[in-house]
C-alpha cells in the first residue's frame, strides 16, 4: 500500500498550486520528501480540480499516473451514467481510477471494483472510504478471470481499454481489451443488465452491426464535445426497438433527445430552397447519433440539403438542440458576390459542411483570419455550393 509520509504531505500542501514541470526542475528543499510521488499527487489534484471537482475537495486522495487520469471519465459524464443503472449488486470489471464506479456504486447495496493493475487497486482501496463508499469491495484480477468465477449480479459495467500493448490508441471493437464481441455470451450468463463505455471515435453503425442485443445507445457530449458512447444491454427488454439517446451536458443542464432508427427512417424531412432568417447547427451528440431527418420533423425546420446537416427557418426555434445563428446573407462563390458580401471582413469563424474544400483551403482563398463575431458556413443548399454569413443568436454549449 502506498504510504505518504509527513514531509511529503507537507510538500504537497505547500506546492499544490505550483506548475508541476517547473517544480520538478526546481523543487527546493526536499529532505525526506518522496518527490516523484509528491509531483504525481500535485498533478493529479490539479487535473481533478477541473475534471473531478468533488474529488478535489476531498483531502488525502491518492492519484495514479497521468495516463489513468487522462482516460477516466469526468464527473459530469460519470453522473450521467449513474442514471442508467441501479439494483442490489454491481460489478465493474474494468475499474481504472474508479471514477465511474464511485458514482455507479451509490445506486447499489453491494458493489465490486475489479482492476488488473495493482497500483490502481491500492489507490481505490485508499480512496473509496474517503469518498463515502464503505460498501465497495476491491479485487485485483483480470476481468475475464473474475467474470468466469463470479456469482450472478444485477448489473455489470465495463470500460474496455482503448490502447494496445504499445500504448497506441485503438477504436475498433475487436482491438479493445476485453473484446466485447467475444465476451457478451459470458456477460449475459452473469447479469441481466450490462453497460459498456466506448470511445466517441467508434463507428456507431459498425458497432451496432457487430453487437447483438443492444437495448439503448447513449451518445454523450460535454459542452458540445462528444466524450463517450454507452451501450446498454438489458436481457429483460430483448425484442424492444433499440433506443438512441443523444445527450449534451452543459452549464445550463442536460439537453437530450431520444429516438429509434425506425423513427429516423420514417420521419418527414423538409428540404429548404433558400436559407431563412435563422440557421441551426445540431450539437455533436445528435450528429454522431444520426438524428438527421428527425430534427426537421420535431422542430419544424428545413434541412439545407439531403447530406447537409444544417437547418433553417424564418421563425426562431429557441429550444433547438444546438447552436442558433441569425443569417445576414447567403451567396455563391462567384467573385462579385464574394466581394459584395465580404467587403471589409478580415476575420470570421469558418465551418465547412458538405462542401468540397477544407477550412484551411477556404480560409486561404478568402484571406480570412480566425475569430471574431462573424460566422461563415461553407455548405450545399439545394444542390448549390454557397456561403452563409451569420452571427450567433444563442448556444447550448
Amino acid at each position: 500500500m502506498v504510504e505518504i509520509g509527513d514531509p511529503t504531505k507537507a510538500f504537497i500542501a505547500k506546492h499544490r498550486d505550483d506548475d508541476v514541470r517547473n517544480l520538478a526542475l526546481h523543487p527546493g528543499k526536499v529532505d525526506g520528501v518522496d518527490l516523484p510521488l509528491a509531483l504525481r499527487q500535485i498533478e493529479g489534484w490539479q487535473v481533478a480540480l477541473k475534471k473531478l471537482p468533488s474529488w478535489a475537495e476531498v483531502d488525502g486522495l491518492l492519484y495514479p499516473p497521468h495516463i489513468s487520469l487522462e482516460q477516466c471519465s469526468s464527473e459530469q459524464t460519470a453522473l450521467y451514467k449513474s442514471r442508467l443503472l441501479k439494483g442490489g449488486s454491481l460489478v465493474d470489471l474494468t475499474g481504472g481510477f474508479g471514477v465511474d464506479f464511485s458514482y455507479l456504486s451509490r445506486k447499489f447495496e453491494q458493489a465490486t471494483y475489479v482492476e488488473r493493475q495493482e497500483l490502481l487497486c491500492e489507490a481505490a482501496s485508499h480512496n473509496f472510504p474517503l469518498l463515502g463508499l464503505p460498501h465497495a469491495e476491491v479485487v485485483c484480477a483480470q476481468a475475464t478471470d473474475f467474470l468466469s468465477a463470479m456469482p450472478a449480479v444485477d448489473c455489470i459495467y465495463l470500460d474496455p481499454a482503448r490502447r494496445d500493448q504499445y500504448g497506441r490508441k485503438v477504436v475498433s471493437l475487436v482491438d479493445c481489451e476485453p473484446d466485447l464481441t467475444l465476451l457478451l455470451p459470458a456477460l449475459f450468463e452473469k447479469s441481466k443488465r450490462i453497460l459498456v463505455k466506448y470511445s466517441p471515435m467508434l463507428d456507431l453503425s459498425s458497432a451496432l452491426a457487430a453487437l447483438q442485443g443492444v437495448t439503448e445507445v447513449h451518445v454523450v457530449a460535454l459542452h458540445n464535445e462528444c466524450k463517450e458512447l454507452l451501450f446498454l444491454f438489458d436481457r429483460e427488454r430483448r425484442g424492444e426497438d433499440m433506443k438512441i439517446v443523444c445527450a449534451n451536458l452543459t452549464r445550463k443542464g442536460l439537453s437530450e433527445i431520444s429516438f429509434t432508427r425506425e423513427e429516423e427512417r420514417e420521419a418527414s424531412c423538409s428540404l429548404a430552397k433558400e436559407v431563412g432568417k435563422y440557421l441551426y447547427e445540431p450539437n455533436v451528440s445528435i450528429l454522431k447519433g444520426g438524428a438527421y431527418r428527425l430534427l426537421s420533423q420535431r422542430y419544424s425546420v428545413s434541412k439545407l440539403d439531403v447530406n447537409t446537416h444544417l437547418y433553417t427557418s424564418d421563425e426562431m426555434v429557441p429550444d433547438f438542440p444546438g447552436r442558433i445563428f441569425e443569417v445576414e446573407s447567403c451567396f455563391s462563390m462567384g467573385k462579385s458576390e464574394l466581394k459584395q458580401n465580404l467587403a471589409g471582413v478580415e476575420s470570421a469563424n469558418l465551418s465547412v459542411r458538405n462542401f468540397p474544400q477544407t477550412v484551411l483551403q477556404l480560409r486561404t482563398k478568402l484571406k480570412l483570419k480566425e475569430g471574431g463575431d462573424l460566422y461563415l458556413f461553407a455548405t450545399t443548399l439545394a444542390g448549390k455550393k454557397v456561403l452563409v454569413k451569420c452571427t450567433k443568436a444563442t448556444s447550448v454549449d
